[in-house]
Order: structure tokens, then C-alpha cells, then sequence
């Protein structure tokens, strides 16, 4: 593990919790966090980037995107070695850049979730090694192509958003009076049984399913009638656009 911060970390302790057979060699960089993970979980902290490349079957490189090219030019990777990126837009970056690493690198989109093994994993190639090493992590989602994997980055920054939306409704209900346990519980199971519908009724779109019960006249379809006339749907889209198109610019980016 290259880059010990937030996201990997949680990975780490996901992996973990998993009960996985897979042993963590991680980077000195951010020694606390580190030596926490070290101290409670038993994995081991190398002395040098390179050492941790020396140490590993597989690499997984979860520094900032910034610090890319400086990673390149500290590390070596061993002849035919994996390499998982959990950066968005360094799949490409890594087969560009380290000779040894084409054909044998993959690209991971996951969430903080992964602490608890319920995170988004989404993968390219699709049979790749990240397939294998990371779908404890939680719902496994293959994609087939670079530029669609580059699309599901979009979907890591909505996971973020939907933070805000949550915590907007919560705060809405305490306004109202309502205790502060009360309304988060209401605010996250709201959104949670619409997920487990939606997968129950897979044959049919979330949309379609909402349409079969927002019906002219009713209370759900007064609200949604003032979010259309605000633009909050748009938005939604219009939000996704701007996130695609900044990552297809640059080829890499932060969350």
C-alpha cells in the first residue's frame, strides 16, 4: 500500500474485517496513521516506497494525484509486478509511465464505506487482479472500458453529495422540532429502503418506480413538482457533466 491516507486506510481496515489472507505492507508516509493501523492491526510499515514495491506481490497506489510523477520516479516495480490504482486517472497514468506495469495494471474506484465492507468497487479490466483482491470490500461493479471506468469517478463524487442531501433533510426535520437521533435515523433510513427496493425491482428504473406512486394531487408529487421548477434534477446531471469533463482534461483528479 503506496499512500496511507483516508481512503486506504479504511481499505486496509476493510480487508481486515474481512477476514482476508492478505498481508499489508505500507508506506512510511503519514507515520501516525501508520503506526495506528500497525499497532492495531498487526500489518508492517516498510522504510522506504521502494521497499514496499520490493516487499509486495501486488502494488496498490493510493497517493494524491500530485504526487504521481514523483511516485514514478521513486519506485520501481518488479518485472510482471500488479499494480491497483485507487487514483482517479492514473489507470492510464500508469500504463503510460511504468514500463513494467502495462498490461498488468487496474484501476479501483471505492468509497469510504470500504471500512465496513459495503463500498462501491468499481473495477477495469474486468479480470484484472483488483477484481480478486478487493471485492470484499463490498458491492462489486466490473467496467469494461477505460473511458467508462474514468465515468464511474462520477459516481465516487455523488457518493460524497449524497452526504449533503442526507444531512440537508436532517437538519430540515430538526428545525422542525424534531431530536437530532430521530431525524438522522428518518433522513438515512428514507434513503436506504429506496435502495433496497430499487434492487428488489431491478427489471424496473428507480424513476419508473417512483412514477408508479407520485401521482398528480399527491403530497410526494407537490414536492417534486417545486425541486423540478428549481432545477435540483438538473442539477444533479449538470453536477455529473462538470466532474467527467474536468477529469477528461486532465487525466487526473481529486475527489
Amino acid at each position: 500500500m503506496l499512500g496511507v491516507g483516508d481512503l486506504t486506510e479504511k481499505m486496509i481496515r476493510g480487508l481486515h474485517r474481512a477476514k482476508s489472507d492478505i498481508r499489508v505492507v505500507m508506506s512510511p508516509r503519514n507515520r501516525e496513521r501508520v503506526e495506528r493501523l500497525t499497532h492495531e492491526l498487526g500489518y508492517e510499515a516498510m522504510p522506504t516506497n521502494q521497499a514496499v514495491a520490493d516487499a509486495a506481490d501486488v502494488v496498490l497506489i493510493g497517493v494524491r494525484p500530485a504526487n504521481l510523477n514523483a511516485f514514478a520516479e521513486e519506485v520501481t516495480l518488479k518485472p510482471g509486478q500488479a499494480l491497483i490504482s485507487v487514483v482517479a486517472g492514473a489507470y492510464r497514468w500508469a500504463n503510460s509511465r511504468n514500463a513494467s506495469a502495462r498490461g498488468r495494471s487496474a484501476g479501483a474506484m471505492l468509497s469510504q464505506a470500504s471500512e465496513i465492507n459495503r463500498s462501491t468497487v468499481a473495477v477495469f479490466p474486468a479480470q484484472s487482479m483488483a477484481t480478486q483482491l478487493l471485492a470484499s470490500l463490498g458491492n462489486l461493479v466490473p467496467v469494461e472500458s477505460k473511458r467508462k471506468f474514468e465515468m464511474a469517478m462520477v459516481a465516487a463524487c455523488a457518493n460524497g453529495w449524497f452526504y449533503f442531501l442526507i444531512d440537508e433533510l436532517q437538519r430540515w426535520f430538526m428545525r422542525h422540532g424534531m431530536s437530532e437521533d430521530t431525524a438522522k435515523n428518518l433522513a438515512l433510513s428514507s434513503v436506504e429502503d429506496c435502495v433496497a427496493y430499487s434492487r428488489f425491482k431491478a427489471s424496473s428504473s428507480p424513476g419508473e418506480i417512483g412514477e408508479s406512486f407520485t401521482l398528480p394531487g399527491t403530497y410526494t408529487w407537490n414536492g417534486l413538482d417545486v425541486l423540478k421548477a428549481r432545477g435540483a434534477n438538473a442539477a444533479w446531471s449538470e453536477a455529473s457533466d462538470r466532474v467527467f469533463e474536468a477529469l477528461m482534461r486532465s487525466g487526473t483528479t481529486r475527489r
